[in-house]
């Protein structure tokens, strides 16, 4: 836990050498330049357990740590034409450690598999038309890890209304990715330690509307289709036969899925905002699933809220699932990832939010200091903990 905060601290440090006053009039003021508009630090430590791990089949250990940095920077200037252009730079740093992975060795006592670190950067870009209403985003993004490695694109408009209080959004997604075949220790030719390379392309296509219905009430509608095409599976998760026989996981190479999502924000005067979500999901593997969330700021001073929030989620399992040895010889696909299994969760928690006047530690541009906490269950007796810091600049 000590490493999040270390790393979280050493980057305010960066940027308080960098704070400046502004002019007194610089809300009104439309820069021509290129200016910071907002920093996010954000270190977060994700920790789990389970008894029902993929790599072994569907039982074993499902132990694996997580932490989390990112650094999410946004740049704002006007045009000559008068048109915002905004660009958003994110880079971030995981560092993982997984019991399970270690084990697609069975022998060894540690292996390559057991940590490994991902780097994901991106930027985005979009130019505003404010007295239009219009906006054209689009964005590139990269993430690597020792087994896989993603290349992402995407491209957006949106569009308000007459009257400012709609819009509507459009947006295209892809991401090409290659998947390394690390297949368990005891299905490779022997002498064989090198690793091939599959293709996985996804490609998502997103609407959504929101409305200020009143000065109280926000509602939003969003949809999404979303269609993947390539090795879907992955190559170190077993399956175990009920002859005992030991199988790599086998599954279908296309899949189609639908969300359809509302989410809703109610103002209870100054001091409480009620905020809700709801998901439906469904896909051509068989699986469907409902989401609903709610979460509650409330405002304790001018300076200091706190947001209690509780997520339920269900899902029916893929026509493709089953336990450890549960498979047959007749069946073409086969998975034990209780990821794709039926169950139901629950997460809940509490955040905190903490915006001082004359900035977070005395610094006047560290504008807010917020703590999240959450704890996860699910009935496949998985559990996890997760606890965030999130400092932000302006």
């Amino acid at each position: 836990m000590k490493r999040i905060f270390i790393t979280g601290f050493a980057l305010l440090s960066i940027f308080r050498l960098s704070a400046q006053e502004k002019p007194a009039d610089s809300t009104a003021y439309k820069s021509n330049k290129l200016k910071i508009e907002e920093v996010n630090l954000v270190s977060s430590y994700y920790k789990q357990n389970g008894d029902n791990s993929a790599v072994t089949g569907g039982i074993g250990t499902e132990k694996l740590t997580d932490v989390s940095n990112t650094i999410d920077v946004k740049l704002i200037k006007y045009g000559k034409s008068g048109k915002k252009h905004t660009w958003d730079v994110e880079v971030g740093l995981d560092y993982y450690s997984s019991a399970s992975s270690d084990m697609v060795d069975l022998q060894a006592n540690s292996s390559a598999s057991s940590a490994d670190i991902r780097v994901y950067p991106s930027i985005s870009y979009s130019v505003e038309n404010e007295a239009k209403g219009s906006t054209f985003g689009a964005g590139v993004s990269s993430s690597t890890e020792f087994d896989y490695q993603s290349f992402g694109g995407n491209i957006s408009y949106s569009k308000k209304t007459k009257d400012r209080n709609g819009e509507f959004t459009a947006r295209f997604q892809a991401f090409l990715d290659q998947v390394k075949l690390i297949t368990p220790t005891e299905l490779r030719a022997p002498g064989d330690d090198s690793y091939g390379t599959a293709s996985r392309n996804t490609f998502a296509g997103s609407l959504s509307y929101a409305q200020i219905v009143n000065q109280n009430f926000q509602l939003m509608f969003m949809a999404d289709v979303i269609t993947q095409k390539g090795y879907l599976e992955l190559p170190f998760h077993r399956v175990y036969f009920d002859d005992s026989s030991v199988h790599i996981e086998n599954l279908p190479d296309t899949r189609l899925k639908i969300p359809l999502a509302v989410r809703a924000s109610y103002f209870l005067g100054d001091n409480f905002i009620i905020r809700g979500y709801y998901r439906f999901y469904t896909d051509d593997w068989g699986l469907n699933s409902h989401t609903a969330d709610i979460e509650v700021p409330v405002k304790l001073s001018t300076v200091f809220s706190l947001s209690p929030f509780y997520r339920y989620y269900t899902q029916t399992a893929i026509k493709y699932f089953k336990g450890f040895e549960e498979h047959t010889a007749a069946e073409e696909f086969y998975t034990s990832n209780y990821d794709l299994s039926r169950f139901n969760s629950s997460f809940f928690g509490m955040g905190m939010k903490y915006t001082p006047l004359k900035g977070v530690f005395g610094l006047k541009h560290f504008h807010t200091l917020e703590l999240r906490y959450g704890h996860y269950t699910r009935t496949t007796n998985m559990v996890s903990n997760i606890i965030s810091i999130n400092i932000k600049y302006k």
